[in-house]
């Protein structure tokens, strides 16, 4: 590689401040645009784009009293680097009364050099017609044919690294975005550095108009010059379709607890709302309920947005929700929730133990309830008696007990006898039944056990 090539290489890399600075003459109405590129990476220290370079001169003002030296590079026609001709020094400045466009500059006083793009707008102006819609892809890609001309504006660093500048072109339309739980009205702004004939975006969610304009340097100079063209050729209907799910696990008070994907360890029966969320063009919609991740085993299906159900028995359940459009041509599919029924259990330990012994009444509310442990039970009775055989209470919620009392009053200390009979979730039955120990607590009846009823 040329010598010459590989230092100003070095010195791009540098990164070394610019020792002076660029003005313009002679370019009218509108003003040079100065780019200052945050890219840490770039050799340049400013990029101007110049409405029209026709008639434009170009000074870089010294700061030490001695003329700069002006080169060239271009890479579009393979030159590396060229001197520069013709550039005046007044004892303040050099300048080129003519610059060159589309090219970059290398300005050195001192040793020290500037480096900058010189962009001739005037060559790449925005020009919009009209537009057009293709949607033979209306699931997944929405391509726009545009009418028009807004070529990439290349630069080139140092060492001959092409880069694009940000042109900013707009296109603006409506969608949905899902939010936690709802489909949201959305205004989507589409940035393009160049529209090349055509722009390619995801289709919108709902019904909308187009509006396409630019370009960011048009902005800056005038809004007048901004142009712009809308389609809103009786507004567009997509036929993209998307949806969204979310299931609630409704207790056996009827509390409501939102699930995140995965329930783990869920005891029988489980009853779950699952509710689909429809963007606009749905008109087909399915809840599907497997026994596999694949869904190779469907055992239920509901064509409707919400689905109340029970899971009854132990074992593994996905659920996801699909939808379709009118022609069924585009399809969507929720992430899927994954419902895990355990294994049904009485009692704790490898024993099954029921709890023995309690104390009603107590005001700190510990150990005041008499109530088994239990897992994935979907069928339940348990009943409590005196030593005398006399029915006291009974309940079927297992997650109920027995708050040691009889027509409203506590009944005194001594000792009393449950039966439970029980189906869980995997097919086992359960018979149990075993004594209850009540302790002293404070107001016990002094008319012996059982006299408190």
């Amino acid at each position: 590689m040329n010598k010459r090539i590989i230092s100003l290489m070095a010195a791009a890399l540098a990164l070394l401040s610019a020792s002076g600075q660029v003005t313009f003459t002679g370019y009218g109405d509108y003003d040079p645009i100065e780019i200052t590129l945050s890219n840490n990476h770039t050799s340049l220290n400013k990029i101007y784009v110049v409405f029209d370079t026709q008639g434009v001169g170009m000074s870089f003002n010294s700061t030490t009293g001695e003329p700069a030296k002006w080169e060239t590079y271009d890479y579009h026609n393979s030159t590396v680097f060229e001197p520069v001709t013709g550039v005046r020094w007044n004892g303040m400045a050099t300048t080129l009364d003519k610059i060159i466009p589309n090219v970059g500059y290398i300005i050195t006083e001192g040793g020290t050099p500037f480096y900058c793009w010189v962009v001739n707008y005037a060559d790449y102006y925005l020009e919009l017609n009209d537009m057009f819609i293709n949607d033979d892809k209306p699931c997944s890609l929405l391509t726009f044919n545009i009418d028009g001309h807004g070529d990439a504006i290349t630069y080139y660093e140092v060492d001959g690294t092409p880069n694009v500048l940000d042109r900013d072109i707009r296109l603006t339309y409506k969608t949905k975005v899902w939010n936690d739980s709802v489909w949201e009205d959305s205004t989507v702004v589409e940035s393009f550095d160049r529209i090349d004939g055509g722009i390619v975006i995801e289709p919108p969610l709902c019904n909308t108009s187009f509006t396409l304009t630019g370009d960011t340097f048009l902005r800056q100079w005038s809004p007048d010059l901004v142009e712009g063209i809308l389609y809103d050729k009786d507004r567009y209907e997509t036929k993209a379709v998307n949806c969204g799910a979310t299931a609630h696990i409704i207790d056996s008070q009827g509390k409501e607890t939102k699930l995140d994907g995965e329930l783990t360890g869920g005891s029988a029966p489980v009853r779950i709302v699952f509710t689909g969320h429809p963007t606009p063009a749905v008109v087909y919609r399915e809840w599907e309920i497997a026994t596999d991740a694949d869904f190779q085993d469907v055992i239920l299906q509901y064509n409707q947005d919400e689905v109340d159900y029970t899971f009854y028995d132990a074992g593994t359940y996905y659920v996801r929700y699909t939808v379709a459009n009118a022609a069924g041509t585009c399809e969507n599919t929720s992430t899927t929730f994954t419902i895990n029924v355990s294994v049904s259990s009485l009692g704790s330990g490898a024993r099954g133990d029921l709890p023995n012994v309690f104390s009603p009444g107590n005001h700190d509310g510990v150990n005041d309830v008499w109530k088994v442990t239990c897992k994935s039970l979907v069928e339940f009775h348990c009943w409590i008696y005196n030593r005398w055989g006399q029915l006291l209470y009974e309940y079927t919620d297992p997650d109920g007990g027995w708050d040691g009392t009889y027509r409203g009053k506590l009944v005194d200390t001594g000792v009393y006898y449950y039966v439970i009979t029980a189906l869980g979730s995997d097919g086992v039955k359960y018979k149990k039944r075993g004594d209850i120990n009540i302790l002293n607590y404070k107001g016990t009846s002094t008319e012996g056990e059982g006299g408190g009823y």
